[in-house]
């Protein structure tokens, strides 16, 4: 049975519901993990889903979001604003503001924002604007307007979020390149893991972190990456396995900039709905030694969300 979505809204059909009852992991986080990319979803009765929106999604509550992360062994979340949201934060920063410092967020705004409205914002935990590029998710915004919000957030000392696709890349490099803040990209930038490691359309997503020192990777998402299917086909050890390479070379390459997430509630899935435990299960395959998982789960999130305590 479907999970409810309260108010006036109707889940989209085919959207998959989050899973319950994920398993415990295996592996055991590191002290002070952070999950650095999940979302809430409503409750659509308080939180009204945005009328710009491409889905609607079942609701995912703040107590849900927070009930997952301990039982996975996590200590902090970073919320990111879900799409079906718009630009109306208020569930993402009732998020924070009920987490006991645990956690920060990442917003969706627009021109008109208000300085009140950011210094809200900022007291309530958010470091961070997200630019959605996908456009099956989004329509675009107007470049002009992403570079008026990137150089006022960045007197704060935000970040910017990218989200696109693998073969959008040398169309948005240039406007990338020029953003005046740290840019941390989504899920690797989306590569088709069908496709070489080592051939060009990956390679292009390498250089562009290896001449940019400011742009943070996200090695996120295997479960919407896989073309090998779901972890069932192959047994837990081989879970998404023909991400695994691509996410390791990142986190090898670049170790003092990379972030993970579970993508909890994980939007917009229609084949399979992943099992968070083993999506956890799957860090120390791309994440190879305790140094490195350190730098994954610990060191790297609170450089960038809580350097006050670092």
């Amino acid at each position: 049975m479907s999970k409810p979505v309260t108010g006036p809204f109707e889940k989209t059909p085919g959207w998959l519901d989050w899973y319950t009852g994920p398993s415990t992991p295996r592996f055991k986080l590191p002290t002070g993990a952070v999950d650095a990319h999940c979302h809430v979803f409503g409750p659509g009765g308080e939180y009204p889903y945005a009328p710009e929106r491409k889905y609607t999604p079942c609701d995912a509550s703040r107590a849900q979001l927070y009930a997952l992360r301990d039982h996975l062994g996590f200590s902090r979340s970073v919320v990111v604003q879900a799409t079906c949201h718009g630009a109306d934060n208020r569930a993402m920063i009732d998020a924070l503001l009920h987490s006991d410092g645990k956690a920060r967020g990442v917003a969706t705004i627009r021109r008109g924002v208000s300085d009140a409205a950011l210094a809200t914002m900022h007291a309530a935990g958010v470091r961070g604007v997200r630019f959605n590029f996908v456009r099956r998710l989004v329509d675009f915004t107007p470049k002009d307007e992403l570079n008026e919000i990137a150089a006022r957030i960045a007197r704060l000392g935000w970040h910017v979020v990218i989200y696109f696709e693998a073969v959008d890349l040398p169309e948005l490099r240039d406007f990338f390149t020029a953003l005046p803040t740290t840019i941390v990209v989504d899920h690797m930038g989306r590569p088709d893991v069908s496709k070489p490691i080592d051939g060009p359309e990956f390679e292009l997503f390498l250089r562009f972190m290896r001449e940019h020192a400011n742009v943070w990777c996200k090695v996120s998402c295997p479960e919407r990456l896989s073309v090998s299917g779901p972890p069932a086909l192959h047994g837990e050890q081989n879970a998404y396995r023909d991400v695994v390479p691509f996410a390791r070379r990142i986190v090898e390459t670049f170790p003092d900039r990379v972030l993970w997430g579970t993508d909890w509630p994980h939007p917009n899935l229609t084949g399979h709905m992943p099992d968070d435990g083993l999506l956890v299960d799957v860090i120390p395959h791309i994440a190879v030694t305790p140094d490195l998982q350190q730098k994954l789960l610990v060191d790297n999130p609170m450089r960038l969300y809580w350097p006050e305590e670092c």
